[in-house]
């Protein structure tokens, strides 16, 4: 059975740093192409960073430089590193992998 579980969320200060895991069950997990992605109440979910297969990796221009993603194909795991987290950073996150959601994360960021 194909299971995604999220983990990592929480509330931290501006400044500080967060690192989200999505562990995967039921793939081929390093044939899939992953991403994290963002929602806000009231807004279209939108792509944060993406890594491919081979591990070409993308991010979105707001979070250039502030955020790492990896994974680890052995432990069946996408990762996503937050640093220097902004109060619009704020947000349900969810990984996508294989065309499957994960149950989303609430990472919230106060000033």
């Amino acid at each position: 059975q194909v299971q995604l579980v999220e983990s990592g969320g929480g509330s931290v200060q501006a400044g500080g740093s967060l690192k989200l895991s999505c562990a995967a069950s039921g793939y081929i997990f390093s044939l899939c192409g992953m991403a994290w992605y963002r929602q806000v109440p009231g807004k279209e979910r939108e792509l944060v960073s993406s890594i491919s297969s081979r591990g070409t990796t993308n991010y979105a221009d707001s979070v250039k430089g502030r955020f790492t993603i990896s994974k680890d194909n052995a432990k069946k795991t996408l990762y996503l590193q937050m640093n220097s987290l902004k109060t619009e950073d704020t947000a349900v996150y969810y990984c996508l992998v294989c065309n499957k959601w994960g149950q989303g994360t609430q990472v919230t960021v106060s000033s």
